[in-house]
């Protein structure tokens, strides 16, 4: 095996950026047209869109009309994807909403599983009424919508609260972000709810990370609050916030930038090139979770023409592919993992990667599979095979346990990302 220094930039040619392509070249087509080779070579200053997409979040227009007419067809996998979809207990358009003004998680009094089950239901309807036309799913959808928007002034807890900002504020803003247009939405209250009650928090954890080393806590911690951020930024085409996030993405101090996320990079035997995530020597269920999170940030930012999935020669996709072969069963490298912990950075260390939890299954994988080897035609292939072989078609909240972890992604990839 061979392994370069956490920072190195493996020998790739440097392309114009996404978002320079679309606008120069005519679209998609041509971007796709460079295949493999395209990096991301966008810049702080012109990160925001000029004009903001919608739908624009996880999930674009078109991939909204492919679902409508695979699965109106019958056809697979997508058919198996919306079948998934229906049969999952928060899709039902009756549905009622458990609005609370204070969420806490974390402590005494946690009552977070009350947002968690009402967002998967707000996004699971959503779809339902994007993809298959029925009112009485929009309606749900938005009667949700409104009473938090309505009825939530904060978010508290332990530190704890951080991630229920991070976690339920994109997905909250991805919920919406799906409903933005249908007559009944408030989507005024629930841009001011967003702002007012998610956003803050969002921003003081990437910007004081609760006063401790910043290195204590793991990426995930970093990159929930980052989807926030920029999911609030789209949601409210807010060019600050989405330029906040893309720069986090790209330079933040905290774990959850690209490169303290996957700090060391390898080549297999076979050739592949993995990158060590900053979690691996933690537990899998945890690594899994940010191939989730970090995936949403890059899904969110796609769509509004930034390719992060490719940015510092496709960092992301050789984590994704470390940790797609771990859990498969495969042998990875894995260098000493070192990190400053606390408030006074007392020095811990890694040996070992964990095999605790290894194999767990999440629903994060077919956003990564179709991106990669569909958008891009590259050889994915422990991805591919964590997908095919452990996940599809994927489900989504409710359908992976009932605590906190099988809601830490919206789900549904297979309906919503097959080509």
């Amino acid at each position: 095996m061979s392994r370069t220094s956490p920072h190195h930039r493996q020998d790739e040619p440097t392309q114009v950026s996404r978002r320079g392509l679309l606008k120069t070249a005519g679209g998609l087509t041509a971007a796709l047209a460079l295949g493999a080779g395209a990096t991301s070579a966008a810049t702080t200053a012109d990160a925001a869109p000029a004009t903001f997409t919608h739908p624009g979040m996880l999930h674009n227009a078109g991939d909204i009309n492919r679902a409508k007419v695979r699965v109106a067809a019958g056809t697979d996998p997508w058919l198996s994807g919306w079948n998934k979809l229906t049969a999952n207990s928060h899709s039902q358009s009756t549905w009622t909403p458990r609005a609370t003004a204070t969420i806490i998680r974390g402590g005494t009094g946690e009552n977070y599983g009350l947002l968690y089950n009402d967002i998967a239901a707000a996004y699971q309807n959503a779809l339902r009424w994007r993809v298959g036309g029925t009112e009485a799913n929009a309606r749900c959808a938005a009667n949700i919508l409104n009473a938090w928007a309505t009825t939530l002034t904060s978010v508290t807890g332990n530190a704890d609260r951080f991630l229920a900002a991070g976690i339920y504020g994109w997905q909250f803003a991805n919920a919406a972000e799906l409903m933005r247009d249908y007559d009944d939405f408030d989507l005024a209250a629930f841009q001011s709810m967003m702002e007012d009650v998610f956003y803050p928090l969002n921003n003081s954890f990437l910007t004081q990370h609760n006063d401790a080393c910043i290195t204590n806590y793991w990426a995930n911690w970093d990159l929930c609050n980052m989807a926030s951020i920029l999911a609030i930024g789209i949601l409210n085409e807010d060019s600050a916030k989405y330029d906040q996030a893309v720069t986090y993405f790209k330079s933040g101090a905290g774990n959850g930038s690209i490169a303290h996320a996957v700090p060391y990079l390898y080549t297999d035997d076979d050739g592949y090139a993995l990158g060590q995530w900053q979690e691996s020597g933690r537990d899998q269920g945890h690594t899994v979770m940010g191939m989730g999170q970090m995936g949403a940030i890059c899904e969110m930012a796609w769509n509004q023409g930034d390719d992060l999935y490719s940015y510092d020669s496709r960092r992301f996709m050789k984590a994704a592919q470390y940790v797609a072969k771990y859990n498969l069963g495969g042998d990875v490298p894995f260098t000493t993992y070192t990190w400053g912990s606390g408030q006074n950075c007392a020095q811990q260390s890694q040996t070992a990667i964990s095999a605790s939890s290894r194999g767990q299954v999440r629903p994060v994988w077919a956003m990564l599979h179709f991106h990669y080897n569909r958008r891009l035609y590259l050889d994915d292939k422990y991805i591919s095979q964590m997908y095919y072989d452990l996940v599809a078609p994927e489900g989504g909240g409710g359908d992976y346990g009932s605590t906190s972890g099988g809601y830490d992604q919206l789900g549904f990839g297979t309906l919503m990302y097959a080509k």
